[in-house]
C-alpha cells in the first residue's frame, strides 16, 4: 500500500482540491471560450439558442460545481453543451439531450 493510501486510511484526510486554497479549480471565462471554440471546430456544434437552453438547464442543476464543472461526469458544461453529440449525464433522467 503506498503512503498516500496509508495516510488516508489512518484517518488523516486531506481536503479536496476545491476546498484547498493551494489549488485553483476555477477556470476563467476566456479560457472556457477558447476551449468551446476549439471543441466546436472539430465536431458538430449546436445553434446558439440550443446552447443557451442547455446552459440554462445546467445552471439550475444541483450537480453544477464552481459554475463550470459537472459533478456527474467531470466535464466543463460549456464545452459539453456546445457539442451536438453530447447528452446530459444527470443520473436516471437526463435534463437535456
Amino acid at each position: 500500500m503506498d503512503s498516500s493510501v496509508q495516510s488516508r486510511s489512518a484517518g488523516k484526510r486531506e481536503p479536496c482540491k476545491g476546498c484547498n486554497d493551494q489549488y485553483d479549480v476555477k477556470i476563467s471565462e476566456a479560457k472556457i471560450a477558447l476551449l468551446v471554440e476549439l471543441a466546436s471546430r472539430s465536431r458538430p456544434a449546436v445553434e446558439d439558442a440550443e446552447y443557451e437552453r442547455r446552459l440554462s438547464i445546467c445552471a439550475d442543476c444541483p450537480g453544477l460545481q464552481y459554475g463550470t464543472t459537472c459533478r456527474y461526469c467531470g466535464c466543463l458544461v460549456q464545452v459539453r453543451a456546445k457539442l451536438v453529440e453530447s447528452t446530459c449525464p444527470f443520473p436516471y433522467e437526463p435534463r437535456w439531450t
